[in-house]
């Protein structure tokens, strides 16, 4: 079938909007509560849901290819068995008659901590998507034998912080080439593109925005082979595809 993403351009822009407004408004409702448990913009991070925009959008797909509504969890009913731990919560299912299809995850990050949250956000995704793969082998989701789909999107602050270049530490051995003289947002599109050169997810999508054009919805993609229209069309023929077999 036919895969119409025409629509998709104006909702991701949608999504960005989304993203800068919710930690403005999370933000100020966070500091006029006098919270000492978070700061600054830690304080709009933390509060979650400003990723949503995104969710709906991958919704808007999934609802286009055939899918309705209750094969589709968003805020309910997130937990996957794991191999590793005992389960993930995962930020988008999705199921249908039993049969896992599609998990997916929707992170972000702004500054100023780039170091930590990079080195974070990598093992997080890296042992995510070992622990799926695992569980999966291992029988967790179901004897049908269908692989789920899985995908990562990442938005990050574009700013001097996340573009200027990074040294790196080598005490003992050299780093590979591409992370010398990498900025964090260089290091971001590695990890993406790796990701899927590996076979760790299926896609991956990275958008960068800045403070001051995101909230309009502005933004860019540095990585040809890390946009969100692939994403989405990978995804959508990995469901379509599903879906003419039934």
């Amino acid at each position: 079938m036919a895969i119409d993403l025409s629509g998709t351009d104006a909702l991701t822009r949608k999504a960005v909007a989304h993203y800068w407004r919710t930690l403005e408004l999370q933000g100020a409702r966070n500091r006029n509560a006098g919270s000492n448990a978070d700061r600054g913009a830690r304080a709009a991070v933390t509060g979650g849901r400003q990723m949503d925009g995104f969710c709906e959008l991958v919704r808007y797909v999934l609802l286009g290819v055939g899918l309705t509504d209750g094969d589709i969890y968003l805020d309910r009913e997130l937990e996957l068995p794991g191999y590793f731990r005992p389960t993930k919560k995962w930020d988008m299912l999705v199921v249908q008659g039993g049969v896992l299809l599609a998990a997916m995850e929707f992170k972000s990050q702004r500054g100023p901590s780039f170091g930590n949250n990079f080195n974070n956000r990598s093992e997080e995704a890296v042992g995510t998507a070992q622990d799926l793969a695992t569980a999966f082998r291992e029988g967790a989701f179901g004897k049908h034998g269908i692989r789920p789909w899985a995908g990562w999107v990442m938005l990050l602050e574009e700013c001097d912080r996340s573009t200027q270049v990074v040294g790196v530490a080598e005490p003992h051995f050299k780093v590979f080439g591409e992370f010398r003289d990498a900025s964090y947002m260089r290091r971001y599109e590695l990890l993406l593109r790796k990701l899927v050169l590996e076979k760790l997810y299926d896609s991956s999508a990275f958008l960068v925005a800045t403070e001051s054009g995101g909230p309009t919805g502005e933004f860019r993609e540095p990585a040809t082979d890390l946009t969100m229209k692939k994403f989405l069309g990978g995804l959508a023929g990995h469901i379509g595809g599903y879906l003419a077999g039934k």
